[in-house]
């Protein structure tokens, strides 16, 4: 497995938030982490990424042992998030936006590197030069997934992608995401739509009380009745 996490808790603040998360990666998976408001879902993310650290448990990323590792060498080893809100750099331009996004590649890299995210989000390389706070929601949000692909990440940290969009830029986000496990992008996603999610998912887990209480492939949650009585409003 690319990742692996074994009993890991973690905590928002003072509150204890995760308890006891053992879950797997495959390299070339896509994987969806399902859940209401408040279960855990963003705090498991920042836990992966380091962003918020571990209290105990270990987690393990391409052979190394990552749970006391800082988040920029998380960053170098190939993990990289696509936080909730897109959260850009509004007063800088899009090219600068995915170039910050490269911090850890060559000089040399950044260029072609560049070039291949505006042909895959061919909306942005018309707005480079735009600053991206003045971007729709939903280009925003493209740019915030190509500034986390400008890392070349071996795993993806998706956290709601959809949040706050409308739903003709929620099928283009999910159209994107799906592109992107088709060329082998290894994916962890984080998403309330949990019908969009699962539909597209190799596996998925479903978390409550930030404890995973259900593990399967997308197809078999998706037909789940107490997935689709508390997720799907079946």
């Amino acid at each position: 497995m690319l990742l692996e996490l074994d009993n890991v808790a973690g905590r928002y603040g003072r509150n204890a938030v995760l308890h006891g998360v053992s879950a797997a990666v495959g390299a070339g998976e896509l994987v969806a982490l399902v859940g209401s408001n408040g279960a855990g879902k963003t705090t498991l993310l920042r836990v992966i990424s380091g962003v918020g650290p571990a209290s105990t448990g270990r987690i393990r990323f391409a052979g190394h042992d990552i749970a006391r590792l800082a988040p920029d060498r998380r960053v170098r080893l190939g993990i990289a998030q696509v936080p909730e809100g897109r959260q850009v750099f509004a007063p800088q331009s899009v090219d600068d936006n995915l170039r910050l996004g490269g911090f850890t590649r060559p000089r040399r890299a950044l260029g072609p590197e560049l070039e291949r995210i505006y042909a895959l989000l061919p909306a942005l390389a018309a707005r480079r030069r735009q600053l991206a706070g003045t971007l729709s929601g939903g280009e925003q949000q493209m740019l915030a997934i190509g500034r986390a692909l400008m890392a070349a990440p071996k795993l993806l940290l998706l956290d709601e992608p959809s949040l706050g969009l409308a739903p003709l830029v929620v099928a283009a986000v999910f159209r994107l995401i799906a592109d992107l496990k088709r060329a082998g992008t290894t994916i962890l996603l984080v998403e309330q739509n949990a019908q969009a999610a699962l539909a597209i998912a190799d596996r998925g887990y479903v978390i409550e009380t930030g404890r995973l209480v259900l593990e399967d492939t997308g197809t078999a949650l998706l037909a789940n009745p107490r997935v689709r009585e508390a997720y799907l409003g079946v």
